[in-house]
């Protein structure tokens, strides 16, 4: 097992998944709760991805909710993971970020994607653009002049500007799936992070694209290398028979997802074949399936090295679904202690 010294920075993604018989707020109380466990242990970030319409997850207003997570931090990085970018004008999310970055200094982070995070009628209502990449492409150049140094801008009559938000210069990171987002990235120098925690098909020839097409000379360039971040399922337990229970609420999201019928996450089950028909069997993952890992923490860190060195990560963001929240907090505690994060010894003290 590699020297924990050496391993590449862990982060946290949260949607606020919803569990059957829970409240709207206590979704979000126990969102943070998670953030101040993330803080504490020594997680690189903490990241919110959007999502509308959905039973499943209430992280739809991002900035709101990052906000008060920062209120209830100090030393975790907290950014979108991401903001669905053709859902938004560029000068807004400047002004979002920008007023966070303001507020709560450089610890803000701002990922970006392409996808609507909801169903075509939610999205149709949300959208003011097409995703393509073309006007996607724009949409992040805007982001990244609003967001730039003030020296580097001309003073021009009637400009517009993004106030707050001017000068903070938020780091930009992409978000893709599939070689889409790899493409843009790579054009503007920007960081990459692949999805591959619900999309593992296709992250090799994404990144691929991304590392041979990088320009680090790019006026528009935030770091000097390919830097890739990668998604990971993760739930550790301290035995492999309640890992693989706990994973049954994951497994029958999956399903829901895949199968039209979003709902809050089911409690655990004994046997997925007791509550599943023999046809929707193959569409629930398997727990040691790609960018999956699920098991103790000895066995979890073992693969997510693994993991690492295969795909050459700089970072992996992991994400967790269980029913009950402790089960998930708890999951976070184990893996932080065997990766061998900078847990603090007391809480970590906050603007709350």
């Amino acid at each position: 097992m590699a020297d924990p010294t050496k391993r590449v920075p862990l982060s946290v993604l949260d949607l606020v998944p919803v569990s059957h018989g829970m409240t709207d707020q206590e979704a979000f109380a126990s969102s943070l709760d998670l953030a101040r466990d993330a803080d504490r242990l020594g997680f690189h970030r903490l990241w919110m991805a959007e999502h509308h319409g959905s039973d499943a997850f209430l992280s739809s207003a991002t900035s709101l909710l990052l906000g008060r997570a920062a209120e209830h931090t100090s030393r975790i990085r907290l950014g979108s993971g991401g903001v669905m970018l053709p859902n938004h004008a560029p000068l807004m999310v400047a002004e979002y970020y920008g007023t966070l970055a303001s507020i709560y200094g450089d610890r803000i982070d701002l990922g970006l994607g392409r996808a609507p995070g909801t169903d075509p009628m939610t999205a149709a209502a949300l959208r003011r653009g097409t995703g393509e990449l073309d006007t996607f492409a724009r949409d992040v150049l805007d982001l990244v002049h609003y967001l730039g140094p003030r020296e580097a801008r001309p003073e021009k009559p009637g400009q517009v500007r993004a106030l707050p938000g001017e000068g903070t210069e938020v780091p930009i990171w992409m978000l893709g799936s599939s070689t889409g987002g790899a493409q843009v990235a790579a054009a503007l120098g920007l960081p990459f992070s692949f999805a591959s925690h619900f999309s593992g098909p296709g992250m090799d020839t994404a990144l691929r694209v991304y590392r041979e097409r990088f320009t680090p000379d790019a006026p528009t360039a935030q770091v000097d290398r390919p830097t890739v971040m990668a998604g990971a399922n993760v739930i550790v337990a301290d035995t492999m028979e309640e890992a693989e229970r706990l994973h049954t609420t994951s497994a029958l999201m999956t399903v829901r997802l895949r199968t039209g019928q979003i709902a809050p996450l089911d409690p655990p089950v004994d046997n997925l074949a007791d509550v599943l028909p023999p046809q929707l069997l193959d569409v629930a993952p398997d727990p040691h399936g790609f960018a999956r890992f699920v098991g103790t923490p000895e066995t979890v860190v073992a693969e997510l090295e693994e993991f690492v060195a295969v795909h050459g990560l700089d970072e992996v963001i992991t994400v967790t679904y269980t029913h009950d929240p402790a089960a998930r907090r708890r999951s976070f505690e184990l893996l932080a202690d065997a990766w061998g994060l900078p847990v603090a010894a007391e809480p970590v003290s906050s603007r709350a």
